[in-house]
């Protein structure tokens, strides 16, 4: 089962909840304090396909501001 996870940058406050949550994916930013997709330095939109990832879940269910998105 495949899954996306769209992350709004915009919307992230750097709170750290998926980075702890889900470190397999996510990583605090070294400028912004905000959280990013591994490997990614977007501003506005980060997105990821997998195939499944429970901790994604968990992390999206957690954010406080909704900038985590999960499409199957």
């Amino acid at each position: 089962i495949g899954m996306k996870i769209i992350h709004s940058v915009e919307k992230c406050i750097g709170c750290g909840l998926c980075v702890s949550i889900c470190p397999d994916l996510w990583e605090m930013g070294d400028n912004d304090n905000k959280a990013h997709l591994k490997g990614q330095k977007s501003e506005t939109e980060e997105t990821i396909e997998l195939n499944e990832s429970a901790c994604a879940q968990e992390a999206t269910e957690s954010c406080p501001v909704q900038a985590i998105n999960l499409e199957t």
